[in-house]
């Protein structure tokens, strides 16, 4: 019997759009997306579901804005260029560059022009030469843009494009079902050329949203990916995407029209390059989160955003049952998705992804705890008209720097613990740039830009910060020494493969350990960590070590005899013991 023919990427992709153009007949959903096909230039008009992962246990990325290093007399990204060589390049191999286009507002994430870079960052060339030697990441911020951007002017003059771009709602309508991600009013009222009109503004006023209902808006960032694609992105970083429909009378998140359009874009990006990537930055509610795999047809990767508060709050409490519950539940990822872990970002530590992990009082104790460390509080506007802690401003360092009884002397190792784990977890681990400086809170700035997620955006001098990095002496060489050699170990070890096998071990509540096994179950790694500040025992017969094969701690070399029956953990303390693998 013969094979069932190819699908068309073009009826693929109608199919999707059905639901989200429900005015267009068959034949003008069908014309629409031989529009995107033809944008996008694909070498195949064929579609094909992937079954294929493109990263394996060496990747990992840094994350960092484009001035986060400054030296006078050049440009950032070209600082950041020679930073990314001299500091990163053995261990790192991916970096998330966040948004540098030219912008008003939100450091970057209310983008004036999508095709530019910000010329006070440098130019295409610079991105150029960080797209050679490094995957990149960039944003498509695909919600919103600044309400001075071309499109919002020509809105506002009656002129295409963008005449029809944005959402206008009737000021007098019920919009209270609306999930709000922040405090300031829904909708924001503008003189234009017809008139007062009222538009939709999530996140911010100067942060206008955009109309996906209008299919000229997608076919723009359709566009918008082609170019990314050309100057060497190849990871397509989807910002706020979950709030991109809007639909009366619902929550306007996580709508079934923006699973759909998540999944036009992902088969575009990979039908045009087979090895780029789509991650989608949705700060909910972990299950959620998660749904955004689709059936290994919309994200490659989603962000674990309920990692970040659950690591810090067990390492702050010294137990480790609720982020344990947590592993144990999480489905592993398919072929062709991966989790993408982090701990510290640009933005704080959200709170909404630890609902239903974290009860109130856990979540109370916690912003306690980091208000008492310098952290600051962001809110948002919940549907009654209450306001509710949305996330925590602190940088992770300041977060660690004690436990819910306060200051000690074990921040650092609590740091370096906090990593370890994170680096051991199924998935692709991303790291902060001031979480590999050991950069703290930074008050000045957050004063001096009246926000709180300054505290933890700070600018370095480059020739300070690498002067810091290499004096043995310092609490910034101790820090960067650790992660990089522990990343150094992680990247040569097959079990530490973003889809390898891992399973949660139960070690008691100040004990966190799991299991990861290479995915052809050659190499065993049971990852355990001491997360309070007392000495723990760790009893190798619950490990389950078989006998018949060597085993010694990756991190430290230490050969695990068939004799020991008890190895001792200092407070923070993290074992990789192995079967096999290269320290």
């Amino acid at each position: 019997m013969a094979a069932p023919a190819a699908k068309l990427l073009s009826d693929y992709l109608a199919d999707q759009l059905t639901s989200v153009y429900t005015q267009l007949d068959r034949p003008e959903l069908l014309e629409l997306s031989e529009q995107l096909v033809l944008i996008m230039d694909v070498p195949s008009l064929e579609y094909h579901k992937p079954s294929h992962n493109y990263w394996d246990q060496s990747d990992s990325v840094l994350i960092t804005y484009g001035d986060s290093l400054l030296e006078s007399h050049e440009k950032p990204l070209r600082t950041l260029k020679k930073f990314l060589d001299n500091k990163i390049r053995s261990v790192i191999n991916s970096v998330h560059i966040l948004p540098f286009y030219p912008f008003t507002s939100d450091d970057g994430f209310s983008v004036m022009d999508y095709s530019s870079v910000n010329q006070s960052l440098g130019d295409w060339r610079d991105i150029n030469h960080i797209a050679a030697d490094y995957k990149l990441m960039a944003d498509l911020v695909i919600n919103h843009c600044s309400a001075r951007s071309r499109w919002f002017e020509n809105f506002i003059a009656g002129r295409h494009p963008g005449a029809d771009y944005f959402i206008v709602s009737d000021p007098h309508a019920d919009l209270s079902a609306v999930a709000r991600p922040r405090a300031e009013p829904l909708l924001k009222p503008v003189e234009t050329a017809a008139g007062t009109q009222h538009l939709w503004c999530t996140f911010s006023h100067d942060q206008v949203d955009l109309n996906f209902k209008n299919p000229a808006v997608l076919i723009q960032f359709v566009k918008i990916i082609k170019l990314y694609l050309a100057r060497g992105v190849r990871i397509f970083r989807l910002d706020a995407v979950a709030y991109l429909w809007k639909q009366a009378n619902t929550s306007c998140i996580n709508l079934p029209q923006t699973h759909s359009i998540v999944r036009v874009l992902r088969a575009l990006v990979e039908s045009a390059q087979a090895d780029a990537i789509i991650i989608t930055e949705t700060n909910i509610p972990n299950r959620e989160n998660i749904a955004y795999f689709g059936n290994t047809d919309e994200a490659h990767w989603v962000y674990n955003f309920s990692l970040p508060p659950l690591l810090v709050n067990t390492l702050l409490t010294g137990h480790c049952g609720y982020l344990k519950r947590w592993m144990r539940s999480m489905p592993p990822a398919s072929t062709g998705t991966a989790y993408f872990n982090f701990i510290a970002s640009h933005d704080g530590i959200g709170l909404r992804p630890a609902e239903g992990l974290l009860d109130d009082s856990e979540i109370t104790q916690l912003t306690d705890c980091m208000q008492a460390f310098g952290g600051q509080l962001s809110w948002r506007r919940q549907t009654d008209g209450s306001y509710k802690a949305y996330e925590i401003n602190i940088s992770l360092l300041d977060a660690l720097q004690g436990t819910l009884e306060g200051g000690d002397d074990f921040g650092v190792q609590r740091f370096v613990c906090a990593h370890a784990v994170m680096f051991g977890l199924e998935g692709i681990p991303a790291i902060y740039i001031h979480s590999l400086t050991g950069t703290r809170n930074d008050y000045e700035r957050m004063e001096n830009s009246a926000h709180n997620r300054a505290i933890n955006r700070h600018q370095w001098d480059y020739q300070e910060c690498m002067a810091r990095l290499e004096n043995p002496s310092s609490p910034e060489f101790k820090i960067y020494q650790s992660l990089t050699s522990l990343l150094t170990i992680r990247c040569q070890q097959p079990a530490f493969h973003p889809n390898a096998t891992q399973f949660t071990l139960d070690l008691g509540d100040q004990l966190l350990g799991y299991w990861r096994q290479s995915i052809d179950r050659e190499q065993s790694i049971f990852c355990v960590s001491n997360i309070s500040i007392s000495p723990q025992s760790l009893s190798l017969g619950d490990i389950n070590l078989i006998d018949n094969q060597s085993w010694h701690d990756l991190i430290t070399g230490t050969v695990t005899s068939p004799d020991t029956q008890v190895l001792m953990m200092a407070p923070y303390q993290t074992v990789w013991i192995s079967n096999t693998g290269i320290q």
